[in-house]
């Protein structure tokens, strides 16, 4: 299971410095705080993150839907690179079935799937009324359509949330360096794996 903004493409930081410029505007916050604010909190929705960052704030709910509107030409720019795609199809040919679990809405998700032509397995976004999260909604849904227990799912994620939501759900966990250093993954999770590239996670098998 790949979360996918910051894992499988290069779209975090540009995403921080969107939610940044947003929330100095909306909020009259401090670029610097507020880009490392949305970083320190990234693995769930905008929404929930600006409540970690601005409890209660009535405006929330409008700086959200903000974010979700301009994000759109970030996904629409961002593809797979050639490296990850190759590791990818690495993990297909050993036999490993392949789920997308993302934050994102559903419909970017759908629509980044349409748009790269990949075989996911499956490939989840989030969705309210479907009851579609990253986390155990979508591992349930895994096990459930592919057929596996959980201690067959290795979770690959960029943030430390994705490895606190690996934890939660009983599955095991991979992080991708980028958002988070390799030294923060390890102080948070003992003996975990790292990589800084998916195309070296085809080794670890």
């Amino acid at each position: 299971m790949f979360d996918l903004d910051g894992t499988l493409i290069d779209t975090m930081f540009a995403f921080a410095d969107l939610a940044a410029a947003i929330m100095a505007d909306q909020f009259g916050d401090d670029i610097a705080w507020a880009r490392a604010q949305y970083l320190s909190t990234s693995g769930i929705p905008f929404r929930q993150q600006l409540e970690l960052i601005h409890p209660d704030d009535a405006r929330n709910d409008d700086v959200s839907d903000e974010f979700e509107r301009r994000k759109r030409s970030v996904c629409d720019s961002t593809p797979l690179d050639g490296r990850t795609r190759a590791a990818l199809h690495a993990l297909r040919t050993r036999g490993i079935r392949l789920v997308l679990s993302s934050n994102t809405a559903q419909h970017f998700v759908d629509e980044f799937v349409a748009r790269e032509r990949f075989p996911f397995d499956l490939a989840f976004g989030f969705c309210a009324e479907r009851g579609l999260a990253k986390g155990e909604a979508h591992v349930q849904r895994t096990t459930a359509a592919l057929g596996v227990d959980r201690e067959d799912i290795l979770f690959v994620g960029d943030s430390l949330k994705d490895g606190e939501l690996a934890q939660h759900t009983g599955v095991g966990f991979v992080g991708r360096v980028g958002t988070f250093a390799a030294d923060q993954f390890a102080a948070r999770f003992s003996g975990v794996n790292t990589v800084t590239c998916i195309s070296e996670l085809p080794a670890l098998f």
